[in-house]
């Protein structure tokens, strides 16, 4: 608990930036939006850790190395975010259950999957935080926000290629067969 006496800036609420000329009233928008990203990217960044930690099997370091890759991609981008929120006015939202409670997509759990399941968790919440980031982009634009549109639309390109790239290991062409694997 902090033993700070004065708040700087109270969660929740949007000043506005003079600066960047956009008004409390858009900036409020555009920050929810931004922290529901923030949020989404997060929960997805420790799915992704912890398929990093516990892939096994024979496709075992391309999976692993993949899995880091793409929290990476999700953690730069949150940072990304968070910093937009704070230019915009705002403060942006942290600490676990704040970002489980605000994010619309929902963790796997703590339960180990084989790796398809967990791939398909994985696709599915790729899923629909592209869906968000497509409406977010959207968004910023109609509230003439054209920089974090631009933001939200290149990182919507890194987040559509990581799913792209799950989609690629959930293919059933393999060279790992049922049984080159009961055979080891």
């Amino acid at each position: 608990m902090s033993t700070q006496k004065n708040v700087r800036e109270k969660a929740g609420e949007v000043d506005g930036s003079e600066a960047l000329r956009i008004d409390a009233d858009r900036a409020e928008q555009i920050v929810d939006a931004l922290n529901t990203d923030l949020a989404s990217s997060y929960v997805l960044y420790h799915q992704l850790k912890k398929h990093h930690w516990n892939v096994e099997g024979a496709e075992f370091r391309d999976l692993h190395l993949f899995f880091e890759e793409a929290y990476e991609h999700a953690e730069v981008f949150a940072d990304e975010l968070a910093e937009r929120v704070q230019a915009l006015g705002g403060v942006p939202i942290s600490g676990g259950k704040a970002l489980e409670e605000h994010a619309p997509v929902s963790h796997e759990g703590q339960d180990v999957y084989d790796v398809r399941t967990s791939l398909r968790n994985d696709m599915e919440m790729y899923g629909d935080i592209i869906e968000d980031l497509r409406d977010h982009v959207e968004l910023a634009e109609d509230l003439g926000d054209h920089a974090t549109a631009h933001m939200i639309r290149e990182n919507l390109e890194h987040v559509e290629e990581d799913a792209h790239h799950v989609e690629h290991y959930l293919e059933d062409d393999t060279l790992v067969t049922e049984q080159s694997i009961h055979h080891e």
